[in-house]
């Protein structure tokens, strides 16, 4: 574990969470610093809820977006702001102060929160790949295929599969009576890193890597079926070449998606599966910054999406100069060129 049982804090009580026996050491900043932290977070979270905020409201105002995968791009766009939050708040002042402040109770629910949206997101992410491959590679049964009920049973998975992972592990006792050997017995007070041992490492390696896989295969697949359309387009008429190339589109820009996930994500994942082969030795710092690059992965997509899509940006325009407000907007086709 990163923190490390400390059996004295009467030598220097500002270097420990708490004056008692027992309490976890604590990593003192200056005053600059500590703001500095302090406000990063805060521009962090401030990205992260707005911008998927936006994606969330877009999708369900605008008519001409009720499509499953969007259906799937809002759900994916609510994970990532419950996480900025519910979860990221707490992440802060534990990152800043290097303590948890907040008791066992909120420690246990900070934590399944975290897994939970984070679990959330690579199954969303996973399903949005299978949704393209269909879309790509079986253009003419896809809207048979993927309806928007097919997309609500995969948005039932995809929250109901990890809410009742992540339950299992930090609400019963299954770690403690038949995984003793590969935890820590004795955390020192003023830690909440429930699920940093040595067993969550070697399980949280397959969870991330599996749908990872699947998901680079899927679009492997997309990337040589789209250039073989790509080339047929012109034999196409207008109507059909136009949706073949919005297809295309939404396929690329989700495929940076899955790549940014993979990119913010990797560091972490194995850190926490080398880490505990090392019995934990990684500097708190450097673990901090892990976490953070991982949390950064939910205000990308947003910032993809205006890049990417014009009907997002439109729909944004829209939201921000309060044009939603008149008539009729909400029937408006935001894909007409």
């Amino acid at each position: 574990m990163r923190a490390v049982l400390t059996h004295s804090a009467e030598e220097n009580p500002a270097a420990f969470c708490y004056q008692v026996n027992g309490s976890c050491p604590r990593t003192i900043h200056p005053l600059g610093i500590r703001l500095a932290m302090y406000l990063a977070c805060a521009a962090g979270m401030l990205m992260t809820v707005l911008g998927n905020l936006f994606v969330v409201f877009s999708v369900s105002y605008f008519k001409v977006l009720h499509t499953p995968t969007n259906f799937l791009l809002l759900s994916l766009a609510l994970a990532d702001m419950l996480l900025g939050l519910l979860v990221l708040p707490l992440s802060t002042v534990r990152s800043v102060e290097s303590c948890w402040f907040f008791g066992d109770f909120l420690c246990r629910l900070h934590t399944y929160l975290d897994t939970l949206f984070c679990l959330t997101s690579i199954f969303h992410l996973c399903f949005i790949s299978i949704d393209r491959y269909c879309a790509i590679c079986d253009p003419l049964l896809y809207p048979s295929k993927f309806t928007a009920r097919v997309a609500l049973r995969y948005i039932l998975a995809g929250w109901g599969v990890p809410a009742a992972y992540t339950a299992f592990f930090l609400y019963t006792d299954v770690l403690e009576r038949g995984l003793s050997q590969w935890l820590q017995e004795m955390p020192c007070v003023g830690s909440c890193q429930l699920l940093f041992n040595k067993f969550w490492g070697w399980l949280n390696f397959p969870a991330f890597f599996v749908p990872c896989i699947i998901m680079i295969s899927l679009y492997v697949k997309i990337f040589v079926v789209a250039t073989r359309q790509a080339q047929q387009i012109s034999t196409l008429n207008k109507s059909l070449a136009g949706a073949a190339k919005r297809e295309r589109k939404a396929a690329k820009t989700l495929g940076i998606a899955v790549g940014i996930y993979v990119l913010c994500w990797l560091p972490f994942t194995v850190d926490t599966l080398v880490d505990s082969l090392l019995h934990f030795v990684t500097p708190p710092v450097l673990f901090d910054i892990f976490i953070w690059f991982a949390y950064f992965n939910s205000a990308c997509n947003p910032i993809i999406y205006v890049f990417s899509y014009r009907w997002f940006r439109k729909a944004l325009k829209l939201i921000l100069s309060r044009e939603i407000f008149s008539l009729q907007k909400s029937t408006m086709d935001l894909y007409q060129e």
